[in-house]
């Protein structure tokens, strides 16, 4: 059965080669330290489960000194121009590589639900993203007619610009369920039923809205702040205390997890790494863009939880 072992192996050889490239790459004089932090994570996704929790966190901790002594970027065999005149050359048509990786991920979600002897009917959605990936892939190869190495290549280089940030965001997720399983959530629910007025529903939800964006900026993901709040404040008083509608409270939360998204460069994945690939001077300035969005975006979202939840 293809499931999320097979998922985490395609992802450690991808890494692989990059930590094979990277050690390749005399135009970077940090190689070495990239490549040995590509090859860690590598390990992890590879061995991961056989590694066991001590020596996990000890690869963590490698990755993370790794990191604080810094990365260096490598360089592409193609110019810049070269790349121009590629981009030129096909145009918009480009984008459909990109549309293929969504699609195939969609539809692999509706059919492999039907086969679950086939795929982990729990990771659907990642096998078929996966699948999706490989398919892109063997499409641009067909069509561009590239070298087999190119787009690894090319991989190499994008992850040198994003640097340690890359993987940012899976550290703050194991961040947030070690969090969950350490009670941190019972400490949020028991400080904010002191801090809460009492019999203020009013002041509950937004209490619950506000802590679900201020977690997720320091998380840096809605989903890892989400387990916290949920058992401080959404489940014991929005649902249990004042009847409100779980599937509302829940969905509409991660929707105020999301507006603090917008706010914060810990959501690497989507603050950092987008100013390091367009190479901005501001490497915050995308967070400065979307920060006019968020705030009344999160005032709605608050209000939606006020007049849904509890009818």
């Amino acid at each position: 059965m293809i499931g999320l072992p097979q998922v985490y192996l395609l992802a450690g050889l991808i890494f692989a080669a990059f930590a094979v490239l990277s050690a390749r790459d005399a135009s970077n004089p940090r190689r070495l330290a990239n490549a040995a932090f590509w090859a860690l994570l590598a390990l992890s996704m590879v061995a991961g489960d056989w590694l066991g929790d001590v020596a996990n966190g000890l690869l963590v901790l490698a990755l993370v000194g790794i990191a604080a002594f810094g990365l260096g970027r490598g360089t592409s065999e193609a110019s810049v121009g070269e790349r121009a005149a590629e981009a030129a050359r096909h145009g918009n048509r480009l984008f459909f590589l990109a549309l293929v990786i969504p699609l195939v991920a969609l539809a692999g979600t509706l059919c492999f639900n039907a086969l679950p002897d086939l795929v982990d009917p729990k990771q659907v959605t990642l096998v078929s993203l996966a699948l999706g990936t490989l398919l892109a892939l063997t499409i641009g190869l067909a069509w561009l007619r590239v070298r087999a190495l190119e787009p690894f290549e090319e991989g190499r280089r994008l992850m040198d610009a994003v640097g340690w940030a890359a993987v940012l965001p899976q550290m703050l997720a194991s961040l947030g369920a070690v969090f969950a399983a350490a009670g941190v959530g019972d400490i949020v629910g028991q400080f904010a039923s002191a801090a809460i007025p009492a019999d203020s529903r009013l002041a509950a939800v937004i209490a619950y809205g506000l802590g679900m964006a201020a977690f997720t900026m320091v998380m840096g993901n809605a989903f890892a702040a989400f387990p916290v709040m949920a058992a401080g404040i959404g489940l014991p008083i929005l649902v249990h205390q004042y009847g409100g509608d779980p599937a509302v409270v829940a969905a509409i939360g991660m929707l105020c997890g999301f507006c603090g998204t917008l706010m914060t460069p810990m959501a690497a994945n989507f603050n950092i790494v987008p100013a390091a690939l367009l190479e901005l001077s501001d490497r915050n300035a995308v967070v400065k863009a979307q920060v006019p969005t968020a705030l009344p975006l999160l005032a709605v979202n608050i209000a939606l939880i006020w007049f849904l939840a509890f009818r």
